[in-house]
């Protein structure tokens, strides 16, 4: 870390643990300096100007119409406000472990995302009861319910628009991967360790890409392996369960019948037809 970034101040949540406001009114903790937060922000950008620009962990990133952007506690955060609208809301740890999916988040980057119209609708009637709430009675495990629906639905859609074309790569890694590995390695925590994201993040990315999960492909991969052995090997039913990292022969099988709805014996007669 160099010294530039050691001397960037830290704003600290000192007042409340949950804070809302409207963006052009500005935020309680300042944006107008470069600075990190000890806490998480959800920022939705409502009304901006074309230029309007943001930056997170020393990246620029031009902020539309509709966006949501999430900082997590210790990024680094910059924006010269001009009386763009829409709402903040500042939380603290404790409280957004509680009400978010924080790993999702913390997973997904930092990059903007879009809420679609459907999303933006309940969003709007989810913010109107979060700050009825919070200038009201300020009830805490409410604000928290409240903002409970609000994370789920905006990450949601988060999760949705970050597997895109930025994660065809990763998807191709995650193949190579697997066809390296699939004997050895079953558990999804192994490639998502290799690929250097959560477990929860790589499903997502598989789900949303492919329709299936990590395991599965996994398992697919296994079941191609064994119809390759059963129909042009010589290996036995029991060599051919060892060959692919099965200790137990009879497990294979169950496992082989549960994924082709048939047992090796029955496919490799089949085959030999």
């Amino acid at each position: 870390m160099n010294s530039y970034e050691k001397n960037i101040p830290v704003h600290n949540l000192v007042s409340e643990e949950f804070q809302v406001n409207s963006l052009e009114n500005g935020h309680p903790e300042n944006f107008e300096d470069i600075h990190r937060h000890n806490f998480f922000e959800i920022i939705w950008f409502k009304e901006v100007h074309p230029d309007s620009r943001l930056e997170l962990d020393f990246e620029n990133y031009t902020v539309k119409n509709n966006q949501i952007c999430i900082i997590v506690p210790g990024q680094v955060f910059n924006m010269k406000l001009r009386q763009e609208k829409g709402f903040v809301l500042a939380i603290s740890k404790e409280i957004f472990k509680e009400a978010c999916d924080t790993e999702a988040v913390l997973a997904n980057g930092a990059r903007p995302f879009f809420l679609d119209a459907e999303s933006s609708e309940t969003g709007n009637m989810l913010i109107s009861m979060i700050r009825r709430e919070y200038l009201g009675s300020g009830r805490v495990e409410i604000l928290k319910a409240y903002l409970r629906a609000f994370c789920l639905i905006i990450t949601d859609q988060m999760n949705v628009q970050n597997t895109s074309e930025d994660d065809k790569p990763r998807i191709q890694q995650l193949l190579t991967l697997i066809d390296e590995h699939y004997i050895n390695q079953k558990n999804t925590d192994f490639y998502a360790e290799q690929l250097k994201i959560s477990t929860h993040h790589l499903n997502d990315i598989v789900r949303l890409s492919r329709g299936t999960t990590v395991k599965k492909m996994i398992s697919q991969r296994l079941i191609l392996e064994a119809k390759r052995e059963l129909s042009f090997g010589a290996l036995t039913v029991k060599e051919i369960a060892f060959k692919l990292g099965f200790n137990d022969a009879s497990y294979f099988s169950r496992f082989f019948k549960k994924h082709t709805n048939q047992n090796p014996d029955n496919f490799k007669n089949n085959e030999k037809r």
